[in-house]
């Protein structure tokens, strides 16, 4: 990350699905899709880092799903985005990365798995993926990415720059910023 990284297009915005307050000296924004193999190995490091650095960070999540690679991975944003009108986003999108290996093999009925095993209604979200367009949320998010210079998944942007390099690079530079701040 340096002053030549490209730029954030879309400020992160109170719209935005974010861990942490807002006032953090960090945000570290994730463009992720929910299906990608990366996306899932990078799961556990992102919870890592939420924890080492506690309230100096927060967290944005934002959908890029790869459809024409992961062609689950756009109903499972559309899911993601449905539980989340109904409030359960973090644990939905938790959930998808933690049992991707599961959910993926089973297609659409491992999402529906995912409802039961969160004890989300699914009444609730076939309902809210009917009445709300979801899928525009997630159109948006993805076109944001595009305008922010995002080829693949996961990509990530530290206070608005794109983070290019490994987990220990990351989180170097969130260390970094917070000694500054």
């Amino acid at each position: 990350m340096n002053a030549t990284s490209p730029e954030l297009a879309i400020p992160v915005s109170a719209q935005d699905h974010a861990q942490g307050k807002a006032g953090a000296p960090v945000t570290l924004l994730e463009y992720g899709d929910y299906q990608c193999p990366a996306c899932g190995m990078a799961y556990p490091t992102i919870k890592r880092i939420q924890h080492a650095f506690g309230a100096d960070l927060r967290f944005v999540f934002r959908n890029f799903p790869l459809s024409e690679v992961h062609p689950l991975a756009r109903p499972a944003a559309e899911i993601a985005e449905a539980a989340a009108i109904l409030h359960h986003f973090w644990p939905m999108h938790d959930w998808l990365y933690e049992n991707q290996d599961t959910w993926t093999v089973y297609g659409t009925e491992g999402l529906e798995a995912g409802l039961r095993d969160l004890g989300i209604d699914e009444a609730a979200i076939t309902r809210t993926l009917r009445e709300h367009d979801v899928g525009a949320r997630v159109r948006s998010d993805f076109m944001g990415g595009v305008r922010s210079g995002v080829n693949g998944t996961p990509c990530f942007f530290v206070n608005g720059y794109r983070h290019d390099g490994d987990a220990a690079s990351l989180e170097y530079a969130i260390a970094n910023l917070i000694e500054q701040a």
